[in-house]
């Protein structure tokens, strides 16, 4: 498999601080939006097709893992480009998701309301820092900036896995509540 590679320099660098901020901001104003766009019914299957890809990204990024631990770089980059374009996948299916249906409130009771409150609250404050350490990890490896990499994916695999997973358990937990 021939291999992408970009630049090492200051403007790639300047490039993924921006997305790191314009990402998260971008996400946060489009849901914000109150009216709601129709873009059709279809949109209801999403939070689905959103749970799958949580779930498949968790796995893959296990994967990348036990991959680089055996030293097999390319099942390793591979898996870890599969975690990447999943995220981003993912990023479009929620921004439709929610600029064109209402969100739904959780309805459970007892002890799993706090658990699921606590799920969803730390699922989307380090979805928001995860951001910036994938964006570097992935720009450190495709820069042939390995050193650089180690370093940051010490941070952007637990924090990604941790987001992952709990996509997919907040998911389990309200998915009795879609309409």
């Amino acid at each position: 498999m021939a291999s992408f590679s970009i630049q090492k320099d200051k403007k790639n660098d300047k490039i993924v601080n921006v997305l790191a901020i314009a990402i998260p901001v971008a996400v946060a104003l489009l849901i914000g939006i109150r009216q709601k766009i129709d873009l059709g019914s279809w949109t209801k299957i999403l939070p689905h097709v959103i749970g799958i890809l949580n779930t498949t990204t968790s796995i893959t990024l296990i994967l990348g893992y036990s991959y680089i631990k055996k030293q097999n770089l390319e099942g390793h980059r591979k898996m870890m480009m599969l975690s990447f374009v999943q995220g981003a996948l993912f990023l479009v299916l929620y921004i439709l998701y929610h600029i064109s249906n209402d969100s739904t409130p959780y309805g459970g009771e007892g002890l799993l309301r706090p658990i699921y409150y606590f799920f969803l609250l730390t699922h989307i404050l380090l979805s928001v820092g995860v951001v910036w350490f994938v964006l570097k990890a992935v720009y450190f490896a495709l820069s042939n900036q390995i050193a650089e990499h180690k370093k940051v994916v010490k941070w952007a695999f637990p924090l990604w896995l941790y987001v992952s997973v709990t996509g997919v358990i907040v998911y389990l937990m309200i998915s009795p509540y879609y309409q």
